[in-house]
């Protein structure tokens, strides 16, 4: 791709004003690249579109009632007019060069029309991120524990989501040729996106820590699921495309049971201490018929039988 190419950059925002500025910033900030910042603004009332209106006449502010942040990345992208288009979560924050790097590399390897990077976990619910932080990240040297999947990473990713949203920049005909992101995922819609893509692409990894991923207590993240979003979407890819990516890698059938298992497990534990023993049970079931040997989902199973027992006593 030509570096002169535009990136077009979307940033869905639903009430993140303590964030929003600081996240625009850092892509603003991003050098030798032309870019089109658009942000869509998902039915905020904490005054978020009201800060980038004021602060940022240079980025595009469009609203919209609230529809969910896969109906926002849609617009997003509806609305866009670079041939590329990068993420970034209104709360997330990326490091310089960040999009230098990645054309970079996409310029070596034509054929591929995504690429991602590693990502720094920040804790933290402080705007801006400490000066020393962002300089110890930008020192950092590729390979190590930056090292991930790259290229045919379909099998990869039936065993986990090794691509960020706020780390990826995509070729828009892409994004329109696999129809955007699930609006009816609530949650995992990036994974279900990266796993579809993953069948048309290759899908390159920069191993540096190109952006900070904020956790903070009010991450749709962290809250416990309704549903097992992360083993719906893997195992929907399976029913789909089986075990096997497009350039003829297999994924191990074991090790991708044992992960499903696993978050089968993670979920009934999750509704077992949120106090659903029923959910639990039901979970524990699937993640046993998934793999038998979860010891996990054993014990969540005996708990939420005993449980419920104790209710009907």
């Amino acid at each position: 791709m030509s570096p002169s190419e535009r990136v077009s950059v979307v940033i869905p925002c639903h009430n993140a004003a303590r964030y929003i500025a600081a996240a625009l910033r850092s892509v603003l900030a991003q050098q030798e690249v032309q870019t089109e910042v658009l942000v869509v603004d998902d039915g905020s009332t904490d005054g978020s579109a009201e800060i980038v209106e004021r602060g940022f006449p240079s980025v595009r502010l469009i609203r919209q009632a609230n529809a969910g942040v896969a109906n926002a990345r849609n617009r997003g992208i509806a609305e866009a007019q670079g041939a590329w288009i990068a993420f970034i979560d209104a709360d997330d924050i990326w490091l310089p060069g960040k999009l230098r790097l990645q054309l970079s590399e996409l310029a070596s390897t034509p054929s591929s029309r995504m690429i991602c990077s590693a990502w720094y976990v920040w804790e933290s619910m402080d705007p801006e991120p400490d000066p020393e932080l962002m300089q110890f990240l930008a020192a950092e040297s590729p390979g190590g524990r930056w090292d991930g999947p790259s290229g045919d990473i379909y099998p990869d990713l039936l065993l986990d989501c090794h691509v960020w949203t706020s780390t990826v920049l995509a070729c828009r005909d892409l994004l329109n040729e696999l129809g955007g992101f699930d609006c009816s995922l609530r949650i995992g819609e990036d994974y279900d996106l990266w796993l579809r893509a993953s069948r048309l692409t290759s899908i390159l990894r920069v191993p540096l820590p190109l952006a900070l991923y904020r956790h903070h207590a009010d991450n749709i993240t962290r809250k416990v699921p309704a549903a097992n979003h992360k083993g719906e979407v893997i195992e929907r890819a399976i029913r789909r495309w089986g075990y096997l990516s497009p350039a003829g890698r297999k994924a191990g059938r074991r090790e991708v049971a044992r992960g499903l298992s696993r978050s089968w497990s993670d979920f009934a534990g999750a509704h077992l201490i949120g106090g659903q023993p029923e959910v639990a049970r039901k979970a524990a079931m699937h993640a046993l018929a998934t793999d038998p040997g979860q010891l996990l989902a054993w014990t969540v199973l005996l708990k939420s039988w005993w449980r419920l027992l104790r209710r009907v006593s």
